[in-house]
C-alpha cells in the first residue's frame, strides 16, 4: 500500500492526543495512558518538569505526581528498561521477565560479581526485606569507582535490572526499591520466562500500537532490541503475514513503515504544543526528519557555547508541522514559567506568537505557574 508522507504525519500526530486545552486528570486516567503509549520516558533533568511528567500532562493534562508512585505501589505499572528507564503498563511485566533473565548477569556496566559483591547484594535485600521500601539514600557506603557510586547503589541497580527488586515508588526522583512479591501482582511475577522470539514479536506488535507508526529501525529502537532492523525483521513480517501489521510505503520511496492492520492513515491536526524533548514522538529522530524535515536536538549534555537553541528546548508542534524550538525554564520559586528564547523553525513564514502563547500558557497552567 502507498501512502502519502503527509497522510502519514497527519496520522502519527492525530495518534499522540495531544490536549487542545487545560484539563485535569486522575489516576486512573495516567495508567490508561501509560497502557496507550505502552512506554514513558524517565529523565532527572527537572528544568521544566520531569520527562515522563511533560509526556503525560501533554495528553491527559494535569495531575497530582503522587499518582505515579501509588500505580507503582499497587503494582498497575511498573518501572523497567525498555527505550531507556520508562513507566509501562503492568501487562507488559512478563514479556520483561526476558531482559531481566538476560540482565542478571550481563548488566551494561557488569554485575559484580565478586565475593564482596555478593556480600553488598545480600545486605541490602537483607534490609529491605526487613525494613520495607527503601531509597538508595537509606544505605550508608563509601564511593565506588562508576561515576562516584557506592557500592550499595550498584548492589540495588544490579538487583533490580535482574527483577530481583522492583520500584515501588519514588521520594522525590529517587527510586523506592522493594521486593518483587511485594510489588507486581502474583499473575504477572509468577508468569513464565518468555523466549526471546516471543518477548521481540509481541513487543514489535505494542511498539506499533503505541507510537501509531514505525519503521523497522524505529521497532528496534522503540526497546533497543539489538540488531537492529535487520534483527527485527522476521518478527515484524511475520505480524504483517498473520494480518496484525500493515506495511506501507511512502511517496519518498523510502524504507516501509508498519502500522496497525486497521489503521485510518490520516488525521486531524493537533493544537499548538510544546512537546518534550524525550516524548515518545521524538524518540526516532531519523523518522522524525523524514515525516516532518525536523532536526531533533537535545542539548542539555552540551556546554553552553555549543548549543544551537539553549539548554532545555521543547519543540512547538502546530497542526501536523514542527514550527520552531522554545528554550524554556521553570521558575517555581516566582511562580513563572520563563521562555528564554525562541526560535522559528527555517521557512516558517507565518507569526507564531499566538500558538506559543497558547501552548506555553497551558503548559504554564499545568505545571501551576503562570508565563514569565
Amino acid at each position: 500500500m502507498r501512502v502519502s508522507t503527509a497522510a502519514l504525519r497527519r496520522h502519527v500526530v492525530a495518534h499522540q492526543r495531544f490536549a487542545a486545552r487545560f484539563r485535569r486528570a486522575k489516576t486512573a486516567d495516567i495508567a490508561a495512558e501509560i497502557g496507550r503509549l505502552q512506554a514513558v520516558q524517565l529523565d532527572s533533568i527537572a528544568t521544566v518538569d520531569r520527562a515522563h511528567r511533560l509526556t503525560l500532562s501533554s495528553r491527559i493534562g494535569a495531575y497530582d505526581e503522587s499518582g505515579i508512585s501509588t500505580l507503582l505501589r499497587q503494582g498497575e505499572i511498573f518501572e523497567y528498561w525498555a527505550h531507556e528507564a520508562c513507566l509501562l503498563p503492568i501487562d507488559d511485566y512478563p514479556l520483561f521477565k526476558r531482559r531481566m533473565l538476560e540482565l542478571r548477569d550481563h548488566h551494561w556496566w557488569g554485575r559484580e560479581r565478586t565475593a564482596e559483591g555478593r556480600k553488598v547484594e545480600r545486605r541490602v535485600l537483607a534490609r529491605i526485606a526487613a525494613e520495607g521500601a527503601l531509597p538508595v539514600r537509606a544505605f550508608e557506603g563509601r564511593s565506588g569507582p562508576m561515576w562516584g557510586w557506592k557500592p550499595e547503589k550498584r548492589a540495588l541497580e544490579h538487583l533490580f535490572a535482574a527483577g530481583e527488586l522492583a520500584i515501588a515508588g519514588r521520594q522525590g526522583f529517587q527510586r523506592l526499591y522493594d521486593l518483587p512479591e511485594r510489588v507486581i501482582p502474583d499473575r504477572h511475577l509468577g508468569a513464565p520466562v518468555p523466549s526471546e522470539d516471543e518477548f521481540r514479536r509481541a513487543y514489535a506488535l505494542r511498539a506499533v500500537e503505541g507510537r501509531g507508526a514505525l519503521t523497522g529501525a524505529g521497532i528496534a529502537e522503540h526497546c533497543r532490541f539489538a540488531g537492529g532492523a535487520k534483527g527485527i525483521r522476521p518478527y515484524v513480517e511475520a505480524l504483517v503475514g498473520e494480518g496484525r501489521l500493515r506495511s506501507v510505503e511512502l511517496d519518498d520511496g523510502g524504507p516501509a513503515v508498519f502500522v496497525m492492520a486497521d489503521a485510518a492513515l490520516d488525521g486531524a491536526p493537533a493544537a499548538s504544543v510544546l512537546v518534550s524533548p524525550f516524548d515518545n514522538l521524538m524518540w526516532d529522530r531519523g523518522f522524525l526528519r523524514r515525516l516532518f524535515g525536523f532536526e531533533h536536538l537535545i542539548e542539555v549534555y552540551k556546554r553552553a557555547h555549543e548549543r544551537v537553541y539553549g539548554y532545555y528546548v521543547l519543540p512547538l508542534l502546530v497542526g501536523d508541522r514542527f514550527v520552531g524550538r522554545a528554550d524554556l525554564k521553570a521558575d517555581r520559586r516566582g511562580g513563572v514559567l520563563q521562555i528564554k528564547r525562541f526560535t522559528a523553525e527555517p521557512g516558517v513564514r507565518r507569526r507564531l506568537d499566538e500558538p506559543l502563547a497558547r501552548a506555553a500558557a497551558r503548559l504554564a497552567r499545568t505545571l501551576g505557574l503562570a508565563v514569565g
